[in-house]
């Protein structure tokens, strides 16, 4: 049994555009009957998760009990961040009832489940349990199953082909790693998708590991908190393909930020998105634009050609009505000069 007096932690883990973010704030919103405190761990260094859920921010659940970490991955800053994070979190009045950490989406879990055995925690915290999401449409497609007919295709017809890409790697560790697993988007997938994502996941899972769909992050918070995993202890059953690696690398994956110039219409955006998704194998654009004539800012998320947009906040008074998107992609797959090309070509001509 947990020992009652540790603070839980709940560490929620799924690749790019999974929806971490919408299921931790549906949480905050509704967390039954707890305090949370949540921790954001964003890849690159403008910070947009972290915006979001303070703009969610309720008593239960108070913008300072919001903490984002953007200075690389959390299990690669225990001593300078991650730990001190953790204690000033801790030390508030009230204190958290539970807390929430929303892993980038490129992390690997384990690394984080070792940190915290750090001596100055480990006495006074557990890890409630890891939840890993799968975007359940995505899955379907064979996109990080490295045993699905088209991969395996691929592989045969040309012997060059490396099936075990590193984002296979960091999919498979998050799946393996975890207690349950929340399948999102099962409207997008159906429900064959659905089916096939679940044989999927069982396939590629080291143990049996409960399935559940979610859409739009609604799920009853007792079903995903108060789980008693106790994971730190439980590290061994949690197989990695970075399993006796003294560190990991984070080289597999980069970040560029692009400023774009005030738009005259939202739509110009999203197709110059899409144009970038066709052209180039990037994984993820976020960020923030300014449109010309609106006091609201424009929030976008995009995952391929996948993209959302919608307005979050007004600027506030001074504030930079600039626009900044972060596009993250494998590491041989960014190309600055590319990119702002694309998203921003009138500054792009201008430099």
């Amino acid at each position: 049994m947990t020992n009652l007096e540790k603070l839980p932690v709940t560490v929620i883990t799924g690749f790019l555009g999974s929806g971490k973010t919408t299921l931790i704030s549906r949480l905050m919103r509704n967390p039954g009957g707890r305090r949370l405190a949540v921790v954001v761990n964003e890849f690159g260094d403008v910070g947009v998760d972290g915006e979001i859920l303070k703009g969610c921010a309720i008593p239960d659940c108070p913008a300072e009990n919001i903490v984002e970490l953007a200075n690389g991955c959390i299990c690669c800053t225990v001593a300078d961040e991650f730990i001190p994070t953790i204690e000033a979190l801790m030390a508030l009045d009230p204190r958290p009832d539970h807390i929430l950490i929303e892993t980038s989406g490129l992390a690997l879990p384990k690394p984080l489940l070792k940190a915290f055995d750090w001596p100055d925690i480990r006495s006074r915290i557990t890890v409630d349990g890891v939840i890993a999401l799968a975007d359940a449409e995505a899955v379907a497609a064979g996109r990080f199953a490295p045993n699905v007919a088209a991969v395996d295709r691929q592989r045969q017809a040309d012997d060059s082909i490396d099936h075990e890409t590193p984002l296979s790697e960091v999919f498979e560790d998050q799946i393996a790693c975890a207690d349950l697993i929340l399948l999102t988007k099962p409207d997008l997938a159906g429900p064959e998708g659905v089916a096939r994502a679940r044989a999927l996941i069982a396939a590629e899972s080291p143990r049996p590991i409960p399935m559940i769909e979610v859409a739009e992050g609604i799920v009853d918070p007792r079903v995903i908190l108060g789980l008693g995993a106790a994971a730190e202890d439980d590290i061994k059953a949690r197989p990695s393909h970075h399993d006796g690696a003294e560190d990991h690398e984070h080289d597999d994956f980069d970040s560029v930020v692009i400023d774009i110039p005030e738009l005259s219409d939202p739509a110009d955006l999203v197709a110059r998105i899409t144009d970038l998704a066709n052209r180039r194998n990037i994984l993820r654009v976020k960020g923030y634009a300014a449109v010309r004539g609106k006091p609201m800012r424009l929030l976008v998320q995009a995952v391929g050609a996948r993209v959302r947009h919608q307005y979050d906040r007004p600027w506030q008074q001074g504030e930079d009505r600039r626009g900044r998107l972060v596009v993250i992609a494998e590491h041989d797959d960014i190309d600055e000069p590319a990119l702002r090309a694309i998203l921003a070509p009138e500054r792009a001509a201008a430099e």
